[in-house]
């Protein structure tokens, strides 16, 4: 059986692909994190392993100064000429009426690369995918963006001839759908089937309006017939389901012929309230009606649904304890804004420790230092031990439980005026800072044990300098990490949108350029078991 959410926590967007007779992949949105385009295998559609991310440098990807879940928006992933092809979006700026959306494309012989250098196509719109048809033609499909105050934004769906030898565009794009009655038609993806090609695109907006669609057409340019059944999937009308947010779907098919989804979802605490894990990844089993459309039970998203029935292929588990002997970080953890370097990050610099040099403020968008990993239960535990030297309070390092830069909880050990060093608390929420109260003494270099537990809507923090565990009198608001808690609008206009999830992670800042250093002796995560 398939088990619902299979990628657990900020895993949006999803494309599946299957190459050759028993490897499926998975490509998941990654925004303001670093590697760019998070990536998945599986053998059965059951059990699947992260393998971290396709973009892990500034060769490929750059992302200084994107706003809060700008970045890498819905990737599109696909298989030819014994290449895998990766299109995406770098969403530098959304806000305010104005979108700036270049795309590009980089391939790799093998899934882990090395991928090639990223090759621009277009900046019109977003959520980039490839088309590759039975005649060896390749076609790229993006939502067509229109600034202009007088126009839908949302323009429709875009169709333009893709060379892969010399990875150029060529002709004109051509307008192929304008979506359906839900509006906000995106997230294109094109398939063909006996002799009709099926158009799978997002409608109704990334939230509770959500769904997909299908439209098909005998001709690759259209027109395209909408199914006359409605949604594929949505969550829209039942406010009841354990999942919730359904749409972005892409399709699968095994050998046997069998079909699965890959779509978004969500897991709110209260009927239609915050999403702390943010938009997960789901899978749903699809037959075909006789006269040719795709259908999904009831048109839901299902928590439990029958698998394929390959033959079963699990992974190791991960063990909950990183204690940082690689000397490189693990497929879970992400880092902010900039990729993991010996600049600022070090795993062999002190042996058995992962070594943070300070970044910039929680509200720097260059060169933060945040090592990060994503929360993927209501209720989950993250510790580690620190060894930090603070000698002003410009110098702190601690954990975070975060979900971008105007909405996060922060436990650090820092400084005061007089250098003693002291271990505090404080939150953001909007972008306003709240200095908690809470201020334990700290002995001057030594390692203090740091604890962030999440129950439900619920954090807590808590710490061991040397005496043994206590817990801070504190019980802070988790769901202002959540999609729908860093929504922000002002004025009528649109500042600052929601995408991605809560993270734990490892911080550390160096506000005054002295040159400080964390080192994180190891990292637990643990989900909890009610």
């Amino acid at each position: 059986m398939i088990h619902n959410p299979v990628l657990r926590g900020f895993e949006p967007d999803p494309v599946i692909l299957r190459v050759g007779d028993e490897d499926y992949y998975i490509a998941t949105s990654t925004f303001e994190w670093y590697p760019g385009v998070r990536l998945h295998h599986s053998r059965d559609l059951v059990d699947w392993r992260a393998l971290g991310g396709a973009l892990d440098s500034r060769r490929l990807l750059d992302l200084a100064g994107v706003p809060d879940s700008g970045g890498i928006w819905a990737p599109g992933l696909s298989y030819a000429d014994g290449l895998f092809h990766l299109v995406f979006t770098v969403v530098d700026t959304y806000a305010e009426g104005w979108k700036d959306l270049p795309n590009f494309v980089t391939t790799a012989p093998s899934i882990e690369g090395p991928w090639s250098d990223p090759v621009p196509l277009h900046g019109r719109g977003f959520d980039v995918s490839l088309f590759h048809d039975d005649d060896g033609s390749s076609w790229l499909l993006n939502m067509r963006f229109d600034w202009r105050p007088e126009k839908e934004s949302f323009a429709g769906i875009e169709l333009q001839e893709y060379d892969r030898t010399s990875r150029k565009l060529l002709g004109k794009p051509r307008t192929i759908t304008v979506g359906t009655a839900a509006g906000v038609a995106e997230g294109p993806h094109l398939y063909r089937r006996n002799g009709w090609y099926y158009l799978v695109h997002a409608e109704g907006g990334t939230g509770y309006e959500h769904g997909a669609a299908v439209a098909r057409s005998r001709d690759l340019f259209g027109p395209y017939e909408p199914d006359p059944a409605g949604p594929l999937l949505t969550a829209r009308h039942d406010p009841k389901l354990e999942l919730q947010k359904a749409g972005h779907c892409s399709l699968v098919e095994t050998p046997s012929g069998q079909w699965y989804a890959a779509h978004i979802t969500a897991r709110p605490y209260t009927e239609r309230g915050r999403c702390v894990m943010g938009r997960e990844t789901a899978l749903q089993p699809v037959t075909w009606t006789e006269d040719g459309w795709p259908r999904i039970t009831g048109g839901i998203p299902a928590v439990t649904v029958q698998g394929p029935g390959l033959t079963p292929a699990p992974f190791p588990a991960q063990p909950a304890t990183d204690r940082f002997d690689p000397p490189v970080l693990g497929p879970d953890w992400s880092t902010l804004r900039r990729p993991a370097g010996e600049d600022w990050l070090s795993l062999t610099e002190h042996p058995g420790s992962l070594r943070i040099r300070g970044g910039q403020s929680p509200v720097g968008r260059r060169s933060p230092s945040l090592v990060a990993r994503r929360v993927t239960s209501a209720r989950c535990s993250f510790e580690t031990r620190v060894t930090f030297d603070p000698r002003t309070p410009d110098h702190l390092a601690g954990v975070t439980a975060y979900y971008n830069t105007r909405n996060w909880h922060y436990l650090y050990a820092t400084a005061e005026d007089d250098g003693s060093p002291v271990l505090k608390v404080l939150s953001c929420e909007q972008g306003a800072l709240t200095a908690r109260p809470a201020r334990v003494p700290l002995t001057a270099g030594a390692p203090v044990v740091l604890r962030a537990e999440l129950d439900g809507p619920v954090l807590h923090f808590a710490y061991d300098a040397g005496s043994g565990p206590h817990a801070l009198p504190l019980a802070l608001d988790a769901t202002v990490l959540s999609d729908e808690a860093a929504d922000e609008f002002h004025d009528g206009q649109l500042r600052v949108l929601g995408f991605t999830g809560a993270m734990l992670g490892l911080w550390v800042q160096d506000l005054d350029g002295a040159g400080v250093h964390a080192d994180f002796a190891y990292a637990t995560y643990e989900e909890v078991t009610p």
